[in-house]
Parts: C-alpha cells; sequence; structure tokens
C-alpha cells in the first residue's frame, strides 16, 4: 500500500501545520509526500489544522516539498517542526491517514467555496463517466464548504450532506488517499446524493421561452433570464421593484465574457478564479443585451459558472457537446442571474420558503433537496488602480480570514446599518462575513443574528467585547448594547481608515482619507469627506471637505438636483435655480434661505451628487450611488481644473469647480470634476502627511476607478505611496474590520 521506510533509518519529525488545511485534499497530499521519499508516519486533521510524523532518510525533502507543492485550495500560515525519536519498524511499517481528532478550541480554518476544476468539469462532459451531467460533482479541490458547513472539523457529519448516505462506489474513492476525492465530504453521484427538482431540458426550455427561473444556488437562490430578451428583463426589473440597478450577466466561459466587454488580464483571471466573482468591466459597443441589464452604464457586472448546474445551463443550451472543446467557442446563452432577495431582504435559501417570497418574480423554482446551511451572495470585484479590489464580499470569500499586524483579544465588530457584514477576530487574524445587506427589516436583522453565531460557532469563540458604530440609533448599536460585552463605540470614517491600515498591517501614527456618503461625526455632524490622522484607537480630525446643505435632510442623497439647488444657492445662482426646476427649486431656496429642515454633511457623495444635477445627469438616484455611476461611465480622461478649489484652514471648498461645470456637457463635466477633486484632495492631504510618504485611503467612493485611479497617479507625483482597501470592501461592507482592529487596540491599551 506504501513505501516502507529505508532499514536502519532514524529520522523522525512531528510537524504541526496551521491555516487552510482542512477539505482541501492536505492529508491525502502529505500521503501522497510520504510516499514519494518513503517515508512511514502518519496524519490527521485536528482542532488546530493538521498534525503529521514521518519517519525516514528524506524528511528533510519532505518537509520542502510540503511547503512548496501546496493542493489548489490549501493554505499554510504556519509550519512547526520537532525533531521526535524514532519508531521501531517493528510497530510502523507504512504511512496512514488517521481519524480527525477533537480537542479544544479549533483554531484551524474552513475553506470557502469553490468552483468546479478542470478534473470535475471533465468528468461532468464525458457521457462515459458515471457522473456526466451530474449537477452536485465536486472534489477535493472544488465544490461547497462554507455553505454547508454548521461546525467544525470539516467532517460530512457536520455539514448538509449528513443525510445523504454514500454509495458504495463513491465509499470507495472517498477512503482511498490515492483518489482525488479522498474525505471530499460533499461527494456524491447520481445514485447516492442531491437532485434537482426539475429536469436541465425543463429549465433551458422555460428561459429561451422568455420565462423567470429560481434556481438554487450554492449559497441561495437565484433568479436567472435571458439577458438578450428585452421584454424579459424588463419584467423581471418591474417584479424586483429593482429601479435601475443593474444586472449581473452569467456567460459560460472567457470566449463568451470577450463578446461582452474590453477584458484586461487581471480581469480575465477574476473571472476564471476559483472564487468565482462578479467583475464589473467596461462594455463592448453593440453587445446585443437588453438595455434594462445595466441602463446608462459603461460597465456591466458579468460572471462565469461558480457551480456544476450553471455549467450544465450553457452545456445544454449548447447541445450537450462532448469534452471541454466547446467552452473554448463563444456561446450564444447570456443570462441575467441575480439574487433571490425581493425587496432588498435576505437571500431566499429554502425551496418552501422560494415558492412563497418569490411568486410573482418567478415563473418556476428549481430546487434540490441538499440544504443551504449559510446564506451567502455572490461576491463583486472590481479592478481599481490596477489590483482587483472586492466590492462585496460573499461566497468564495468567506470564511478566509485577514491577517491583522499582530495577535489580538476576540472580539466582534457590528458594522455598519446599510451593507452590513460583521467580523470577528481570533488570534492574528479578521474573519469578515459575507454581505448581509441593509438593516432595514426584520428578516435581514434575522440573517445578521445568524450569521454572528454561525461566525462564532465555526471560529469557536467567545468575545471579550463589542464594537459599533458612533451612530445610537443603528439598529447594530442597539443590537451591540444588548449583549452584555463591554462596548466600545468606532467613529465612522476612523474605521473605514482602520480598516485599510489593519488589513495592510500597519501600525502605529497614520494619515488617511475617509471619502463616502455620510457618517456621524464626533459631535453630532453628518461627515463624509474627512482627512484624519489615525493612531490605533485614536484620531484627530486635520482637514475635510467643506460642508454642504441638505434640503429636505436624508432625502437629498436620493435626488440629486436637491443637491445642485443647494450648489447654486450658495453660488447665488437664484435666478437659474427657478429656471431649471422651478416651483420645487423656489419651495428649497426658500428652505436654504430660512436654514430650515437643511443640515449640513461633509460627504465626498454629496459633492458627487451636486455635480450630478447641475450636468443633469440624474436627478433621481433609483439606487444608492446611481447619479455617480453614471458620471462616472462618462469619463474619458479626467482633468485637472486650476482653481478649482480653495483651502481656508484644511477645508476643502470646491464650489469653483461646480460654478465652472454649469457650462459645461456631461462628458466634460464628468473628466473635469473627477479630475479636480482628487487633484485638490491631494493638496488637502500634503500638509497633514508631513514628511510621511503613505496614506491610506477608505470609503465607498474609493470603488469609483476614474477617482481612485487620478488619487493614485496625484500622490505618486509628490512620491506618497497610496494604500487602498483590497481584501475588504472600501464602502460599509468593510467597515468591521476597521471596528475590530479599534476595538482590539481600545481594550489593549494601545
Amino acid at each position: 500500500m506504501t513505501a516502507l521506510a529505508p532499514a536502519g533509518s532514524d529520522d523522525r519529525a512531528r510537524i504541526r501545520v496551521r491555516g487552510l488545511v482542512q477539505g482541501v485534499g492536505f492529508r491525502p497530499f502529505v500521503y501522497g509526500l510520504a510516499q514519494r521519499y518513503a517515508l512511514t508516519g502518519w496524519v490527521r486533521n485536528d482542532d488546530a489544522g493538521v498534525l503529521l510524523e514521518v519517519q525516514g532518510r528524506c524528511t528533510d525533502p519532505f518537509v520542502n516539498a510540503l511547503r512548496a507543492e501546496l493542493p489548489p485550495l490549501a493554505r499554510i500560515d504556519a509550519l512547526e517542526i520537532e525533531r521526535v525519536p524514532p519508531v521501531a519498524q517493528v510497530h510502523e511499517t507504512a504511512f496512514e491517514i488517521r481519524e480527525s481528532a477533537r480537542g479544544a478550541r479549533v483554531s484551524t480554518g474552513i475553506g470557502a467555496d469553490a468552483a468546479p476544476c478542470a478534473a470535475c468539469l471533465a468528468e461532468c462532459f464525458d457521457p462515459a463517466d458515471r457522473r456526466y451531467r451530474y449537477a452536485f460533482l465536486n472534489c477535493t479541490h472544488c465544490g461547497p464548504r462554507f455553505t454547508i458547513t454548521r461546525r467544525l472539523p470539516y467532517d460530512r457529519a457536520q455539514t448538509s450532506m449528513a443525510p445523504f448516505p454514500m454509495c458504495a462506489t463513491c465509499e470507495r474513492e472517498y477512503h482511498d488517499p490515492r483518489d482525488r476525492r479522498f474525505h471530499a465530504q460533499p461527494t456524491a453521484c447520481p445514485a447516492c446524493g442531491p437532485r434537482l427538482s426539475r429536469s436541465l431540458e425543463e429549465i433551458v426550455e422555460r428561459i429561451r421561452r422568455g420565462e423567470i427561473v429560481a434556481i438554487k444556488g450554492v449559497g441561495g437562490f437565484q433568479v436567472a433570464c435571458d439577458a438578450r430578451s428585452s421584454a424579459t428583463v424588463e419584467r423581471l426589473r418591474r417584479a424586483k421593484q429593482r429601479d435601475g440597478k443593474p444586472f449581473a450577466v452569467m456567460v459560460a466561459s472567457l470566449a463568451s465574457a470577450r463578446r461582452l466587454a474590453r477584458l484586461s488580464a487581471q480581469e480575465e483571471a477574476l473571472l476564471v478564479s476559483t472564487r468565482r466573482p462578479i467583475v464589473l468591466a467596461r462594455r463592448l459597443p453593440g453587445e446585443r443585451l437588453a438595455p434594462d441589464v445595466a441602463p446608462d452604464l459603461a460597465w456591466l457586472g458579468i460572471m462565469l459558472p461558480s457551480s456544476p448546474l450553471h455549467h450544465l445551463l450553457f452545456h445544454e443550451a449548447a447541445g450537450r457537446p462532448s469534452g471541454l472543446e466547446w467552452l473554448e467557442q463563444p456561446q450564444a446563452l447570456a443570462l441575467v442571474m441575480t439574487s433571490a432577495n425581493p425587496g432588498g431582504e435576505p437571500l431566499v435559501v429554502d425551496d418552501a420558503e422560494a415558492a412563497r417570497r418569490l411568486e410573482g418574480i418567478c415563473d418556476v423554482v428549481v430546487g434540490h433537496d441538499r440544504e443551504i446551511v449559510v446564506r451567502c451572495d455572490d461576491p463583486v470585484m472590481r479592478v481599481v488602480a490596477g489590483a482587483p479590489l472586492v466590492v462585496r464580499r460573499g461566497r468564495g470569500f468567506v470564511p478566509d480570514g485577514i491577517d491583522l499586524p499582530r495577535e489580538v483579544p476576540s472580539v466582534l465588530a457590528m458594522g455598519a446599518h446599510l451593507k452590513n457584514a460583521v467580523c470577528v477576530t481570533r488570534g492574528s487574524r479578521a474573519y469578515l462575513s459575507q454581505h448581509i445587506g441593509d438593516m432595514d427589516d426584520v428578516e435581514t436583522v434575522r440573517f445578521f443574528d445568524e450569521t454572528v453565531r454561525h461566525l462564532q460557532a465555526i471560529l469557536e469563540v467567545e468575545p471579550v467585547a463589542v464594537a459599533h458604530d458612533l451612530h445610537p440609533d443603528f439598529v447594530s448599536t442597539r443590537l451591540a448594547q444588548e449583549l452584555g460585552l463591554p462596548c466600545v463605540a468606532v467613529q465612522h470614517h476612523h474605521a473605514h481608515v482602520a480598516a485599510v491600515l489593519a488589513e495592510h498591517g500597519r501600525q502605529g501614527v497614520h494619515v488617511g482619507l475617509a471619502l463616502d456618503g455620510v457618517g456621524l461625526g464626533e459631535r453630532g455632524e453628518a461627515w463624509g469627506g474627512e482627512l484624519l490622522r489615525v493612531h490605533g484607537a485614536r484620531f484627530e480630525r486635520t482637514g475635510h471637505l467643506a460642508p454642504l446643505p441638505l434640503p429636505g435632510g436624508d432625502v437629498a442623497a436620493r435626488e440629486p438636483w436637491r443637491m445642485a439647488v443647494a450648489a447654486l444657492w450658495r453660488l447665488g445662482h437664484f435666478a437659474e435655480i427657478e429656471r431649471r426646476w422651478g416651483c420645487k427649486g423656489a419651495a428649497l431656496r426658500s428652505m436654504l434661505d430660512a436654514r430650515v429642515h437643511t443640515p449640513l454633511a461633509t460627504g465626498c457623495g454629496r459633492w458627487f451628487d451636486a455635480a450630478c444635477g447641475i450636468l443633469g445627469v440624474r436627478d433621481r438616484s433609483g439606487y444608492e450611488g446611481e447619479a455617480p455611476m453614471v458620471l462616472e461611465s462618462l469619463v474619458r480622461s479626467p482633468r485637472v481644473l486650476h482653481g478649482g478649489w480653495r483651502i481656508t484652514d484644511g477645508v476643502l471648498d470646491l464650489l469653483p469647480l461646480l460654478d465652472a461645470l454649469r457650462g459645461m456637457s456631461p462628458e466634460a463635466g464628468a473628466d473635469a470634476f473627477h479630475g479636480t477633486l482628487a487633484a485638490a484632495l491631494v493638496e488637502l492631504s500634503l500638509p497633514s502627511l508631513g514628511t510621511e510618504r503613505e496614506i491610506a485611503i477608505g470609503g465607498g467612493c474609493v470603488v469609483n476607478a476614474a477617482l481612485t485611479g487620478s488619487l493614485v497617479e496625484g500622490f505618486a507625483a509628490h512620491g506618497v505611496h497610496v494604500l487602498l482597501p483590497r481584501l475588504a470592501p472600501p464602502g460599509d461592507g468593510g467597515l468591521a474590520l476597521g471596528q475590530a482592529w479599534v476595538c482590539a487596540q481600545a481594550i489593549g491599551g494601545s
């Protein structure tokens, strides 16, 4: 079965491996190396990761190979080697894989869900294979992990595959260390595994007929339809009450994606990665998708299949070709693939729940009998300033940890009100959850609670403190205060900058820019364009954007014309207000004159809205950030309008820029606004930087590639390096990481 150690060998090593080493084929990998180097010994999973002992004459080459030749989904964080006395050959004649051991607290990790590997796809499309066209095939190198796991260790009994006893053939594969499916916990086949509720033929035929189909995916139900059918996409938009928010489009392969968007090498690498994110890429003219897929935007959200079921939909539409060669050719089918969450509520995950909650949206529901333990939406990524950036964290990313600069106490961070995600720290890593959503309804709060409990369960941590936003009325703040733990309130923009510093392993004093819509300031003001000097749990505000009045309060964030009126009022262009907006403009001017319901805000997003309103890009935003996204779509080459700003005592006023926009076309105005805003922010920041050559930039506006690219170039011209969020979303979806890092330093005394 295994090679024996050479006679007379007396070298034995005990090796502790920490990291992402369970459920990724690590033990059979070790087994194979032991065979290669003729070693005896054993390997097993336990609470801390993987423990093994090897004996023979070639333990050093074994250790080198262990470091260098990892399975595709594995990651080693630490390797601890101890020389121990050898075992007599009479007691150990082979190398074996032992059963998992449980002890105290789990300190290993579980992998994120991974898209099908090439070997599994080859089986899926091979008519002679027993898993031909099976929608749930997987192996140790791919398949579901996080979304089917209740607790660690990662064994089948702890997952939603427990109700599916393996057939004899699957059992043999599962117990054979030489097989790709050795201890692949979700392994199954048509004889013993989960089944779809409807046939692939019916699903594809319904889509071709213009129907809207709900499909149970890896982390929740998705809603799919023909992306080239204008009538169907328009009907879906009305049914989901989605306003103008763009839909993601799924295509079969890179060959098909290249027909829709101008893809860079980095974007292509993201699309084919095991995480299979939605990638925002610049669309090609004449891509022939329905106009309602992404109205007025210069980019599309494109994704490739993330599960065998997705692949099989395209395979069926292509006429069931054998092999993988068909994926090298563009396929006609393009699917709108959007989350099944009516009214902005959490993802639907249960078949019966889908039939109830998706009625009126979908024509048919396609479920299956494998339970989704954890909801997890599709991740969204974009290449910004030359590197990938996570816009929304989800399937494929969670529960991967983010390395912190040092070991910290275990804390729980509750995130923000919008685009909520939570974070738990353990040791020297922070575990940021999947996207939860806006905390506006009971279902989302329930999902929030599920996420917190599950994250703590799989990490087996008990937080000693909880961090929350400074805003006292956030639901997340109230929930934090009900936990009975010491609470640390973290100012919103401090958390944005701290998240970037945590991800990049920075400690000590650093300067940061936080650019977003709104967050509560230290004295109750509305902040949003802030220059901060951060030192651990403390910060100092050294500059900010000039405040603009918000006529009507929060509604101004959804109606850019109001911000345009506010700017023109500040500039004294009263006649233009009434000429462009008539009676309603006059009414807003009266409010501004009387200082009635016109709170001030320094939000960078509100300056964007004012520019959009003045340029006539959008009077109203149907979804958060719509107007600025459309404005960015018009950018061709950002340019600096000299004299477009003034800085007084650390306050940056952009009214000269807005005044100049009045005479420009939307396209020219978009170039001028982005380039000038970036140049002005660089000038605002330089005095606070002094001799420092590094600045951290966070907040939702960082997703704007035109602005962020111009900022990076502008700072580089002064020899300043920009730290950007890459692993956590720059907006409120990454806020909990910053809260956790600030909280950990606060209770740790730094």
